[in-house]
């Protein structure tokens, strides 16, 4: 039986450590690699990098969470009062947090959402943790499109090509015919099971719709952009503007956007 999580004080949770933006923040357990400052390329190609190269595998166990902002926020109030990774994951299943029903639901709760926010900078984690629902949940989809290269994939190539088209309804046919083209180079999405393919599709349509990307309708819901606030903007582009393409900003616009 797993504890109750204890209770928040004035909208903050017991975690809670507010910081400000600019200070300091130990690296968390893997860090953002540097990415190709080559000219010339479309800005999601540089981001292919991060986390991993692109003729790695993709990280599909990603299904043990959607978006989860809310959540998110938590892990993050912890790792900045703990400044440990470590004792973040203690504390947080040690207190039943993240809610969870059973310890091994808990577990991989917490591990699915602590390694999307370990690629985020110190900035991200602290906006992650003290800023609005909307900031919040624009954080914690850029902390997921980082850690999980096949949703940043379909964003970039897809969300955006059909955007830029003026084609903003998103069909089965466009997911399928994305899946089928990265399995060329991707067999191990080829290997998936009939039900985890499933089960992939739609965590990742779900989160896109808790991202504010994709409004939930037929067939698969309608493609949009969301609005930024100045603040997820700046802490995106001092990180790297291409990351901007997982809001479906154009090329165009983030080029604008380089130092």
């Amino acid at each position: 039986m797993l504890p109750k999580p204890e209770h928040t004080t004035a909208g903050l949770s017991f975690f809670s450590l507010p910081l400000p933006i600019g200070q300091p923040v130990s690296p968390p357990g893997h860090r953002s690699p540097a990415l190709s400052e080559t000219h010339g390329i479309p800005v999601a190609q540089e981001c292919q990098g991060n986390p991993a190269p692109a003729s790695s595998s993709y990280n599909l166990s990603f299904t043990a969470a959607s978006l989860r902002p809310e959540l998110a926020r938590i892990i993050a109030e912890c790792h900045l009062a703990t400044n440990d990774w470590n004792l973040t994951r203690e504390r947080i299943l040690a207190a039943n947090a993240l809610q969870c029903r059973s310890a091994s639901s808990a577990i991989r709760l917490e591990r699915e959402l602590r390694h999307r926010l370990g690629g985020l900078t110190p900035d991200q984690l602290r906006l992650l943790a003290q800023a609005t629902a909307e900031d919040r949940t624009a954080i914690a989809w850029l902390a997921a499109c980082k850690h999980i290269r096949f949703a940043f994939e379909f964003t970039a190539e897809v969300l955006r090509d059909k955007l830029a088209a003026h084609d903003p309804v998103l069909r089965h046919s466009d997911y399928e015919a994305y899946v089928e083209n990265k399995c060329l180079t991707h067999p191990e999405l080829a290997r998936l099971t009939t039900s985890s393919k499933t089960k992939v599709r739609q965590v990742l349509l779900r989160m896109l719709v808790e991202a504010g990307l994709l409004a939930a309708g037929t067939p698969l819901g309608t493609i949009r952009r969301p609005v930024l606030s100045p603040t997820v903007v700046q802490v995106v582009t001092s990180d790297k503007p291409g990351w901007l393409a997982a809001f479906l900003v154009p090329d165009s616009e983030i080029f604008q956007r380089r130092p």
